[in-house]
């Protein structure tokens, strides 16, 4: 589990179709094989690592739905270890499972910030709200503006020095992953028998 605060800036030094090599610094402190670290919002296994990278196995099922299958070597990567018990709640829950992907449309000034919007399928903005949250590239993030097949989101000028989103142009592929509340509500009023006090009473409501 995650948060959405990306606390470094790492890069793609080399990937092939099972791994990732990644360049970092701060994400290697007391760094332990098996422990996970979010890039890009895919939350990964760290299998080996150095001084400075750390070596992290793919499925193939991460390539179809992420852009890390689509990145070139020394791409910039938001990186951030897991969240532990007695850390700050600074974004929001953040699973490091990516739903899919969005291109952004556009990126444009908006005061001391920038509005940038992106285009994605339904079967994700179905899980937005406007003012509800979504991470972009594992970056938490509020919705500012939600339409059928796209969102927008204000990027304030640290995240846009602090992370990837402030290297976007239009075209270029996010990786999306929704506010997972709305999942398990979905789940719940699918069920066969519907929501009621009684239903709600006996899983704990």
């Amino acid at each position: 589990m995650f948060t959405g605060i990306v606390e470094e800036l790492g890069f793609l030094k080399a990937r092939n179709p099972a791994y990732l090599h990644i360049g970092a610094k701060l994400v290697l402190e007391s760094l332990k094989v098996g422990d996970s670290i979010a890039v890009n919002g895919v939350c990964l296994t760290v299998t080996s690592f150095d001084s400075s990278s750390f070596h992290a196995d793919i499925m193939p099922e991460t390539l179809r739905l992420s852009n890390l299958g689509k990145l070139s070597s020394d791409s910039p990567l938001n990186l951030e270890r897991a969240l532990t018990l007695n850390s700050r709640m600074g974004g929001h829950l953040v699973q490091g499972h990516v739903d899919g992907t969005a291109r952004l449309v556009s990126s444009v000034p908006d005061g001391s910030a920038r509005l940038l919007t992106f285009e994605t399928d339904q079967d994700l903005t179905r899980y937005m709200v406007h003012k509800g949250f979504v991470a972009v590239n594992g970056v938490s993030l509020t919705i500012t503006d939600l339409q059928a097949k796209r969102f927008s989101i204000s990027l304030v000028n640290l995240s846009g020095k602090s992370t990837n989103l402030g290297l976007l142009k239009p075209g270029d592929t996010v990786n999306i992953e929704t506010d997972i509340i709305g999942k398990y509500v979905e789940k719940l009023c699918r069920t066969e028998r519907g929501i009621s006090p009684e239903f709600l009473a006996e899983n704990g409501f």
